[in-house]
C-alpha cells in the first residue's frame, strides 16, 4: 500500500477529484451542487483515514505481555500465545459478558454478529479472539443461541486478562475493548488497543472510535436520520429470527 506521506504531495485536490456533472433522475443543480460539496469533504476523509492507519502501523514497540494468560476455550485450555496459531497477529475483543450478566450486551453482540459473517475472511490475515468473563460453557450456548459459526470464543474467567487490558474492575461492569497483539521471536507485544473512550467523548456523541468499528452505525450514517439517539440494538426482535 501506498504511503500517504509521501505521496501527498502528489493527490489531485478532492474539490477537483468531486466535480460530478448530475447522475441520478431528477436531481436538481441544488442537489448536485451539494452533493459535491460533500463528496469533496468524503474524499478528505478517505485521505485522513489512510493517514492515521499509515500512522498506526509505524507505532513503536509496545509492552511485552506481562504473562501468558491461560483462557478456557471451546476445545479446551488455551493461552493468549496459542490463539496467534499460524499468525504473528492477534486481535481481541472484550464481550461484555461478565458471570454477573444473565445475558450479553446487546452492542456488543450486534458487532460479533456482524464479525462473525467476516470471520473467515479475517482469519486468513490475523487471529481473532472473542473473550468474556463468563464461564466458557455460558458463552458457547448463547454462541449456539445466535447461531455464530466462525467467532472463536474464550472465558477469561481466571485469569487478570481483562483487567489488565479492558480496565475492567472484576466486581464491576464490564467494558468492551478491542486490543492488538504481536508476536515476533516468541515475544508476545501489545500493539494497539482502541483508547476512545468516555473521556474522549464529544458532546452530545457516543464514545466511539474512528473509524467506528460497528458496521451497523456506518450504514446508519449514510442515512437521514443517522444513527439517532434514543436507539440502540436488542438482542432480539418481535417476529424476526435472532
Amino acid at each position: 500500500m501506498t504511503d500517504v506521506h509521501a505521496s501527498s504531495q502528489t493527490l489531485k485536490p478532492a474539490r477537483q477529484l468531486a466535480e460530478q456533472p448530475p447522475r441520478f433522475p431528477g436531481e436538481s443543480a441544488a442537489y448536485r451542487r451539494a452533493r459535491n460539496e460533500l463528496l469533496a469533504e468524503e474524499i478528505e476523509l478517505r485521505r485522513h483515514i489512510e493517514r492515521v492507519a499509515v500512522q498506526r502501523r509505524a507505532l513503536p514497540p509496545g509492552g511485552v505481555v506481562p504473562e501468558d494468560y491461560r483462557f478456557e476455550g471451546e476445545a479446551g485450555p488455551v493461552t493468549l500465545a496459542q490463539m496467534f496459531g499460524d499468525h504473528d497477529t492477534l486481535v481481541t475483543y472484550n464481550w461484555m459478558f461478565g458471570p454477573q450478566r444473565a445475558r450479553p450486551c446487546p452492542m456488543c453482540t450486534s458487532l460479533l454478529s456482524a464479525y462473525d459473517g467476516e470471520m473467515p475472511d479475517i482469519l486468513q490475515r490475523v487471529a481473532f479472539a472473542v473473550i468474556g468473563r463468563a464461564p466458557i460453557e455460558k458463552l458457547v450456548a448463547f454462541k449456539k443461541e445466535r447461531g455464530w459459526r466462525h467467532l472463536r470464543l474464550y472465558s477469561s474467567g481466571g485469569n487478570t486478562f481483562n483487567r489488565d487490558y479492558a480496565a475492567e474492575d472484576p466486581s464491576g461492569d464490564d467494558n468492551p475493548a478491542l486490543n492488538v497483539f504481536t508476536r515476533s521471536d516468541g515475544i508476545v507485544r501489545h500493539f494497539w488497543a482502541e483508547e476512545m473512550g468516555p473521556a474522549t467523548a464529544d458532546p452530545g456523541q457516543d464514545p466511539r472510535g474512528a473509524p467506528d468499528p460497528m458496521p451497523l452505525w456506518t450504514i446508519l450514517d449514510m442515512t437521514p436520520g443517522g444513527r439517532g439517539s434514543d436507539w440502540y440494538p436488542k438482542l432480539e426482535y418481535p417476529g424476526t429470527p435472532r
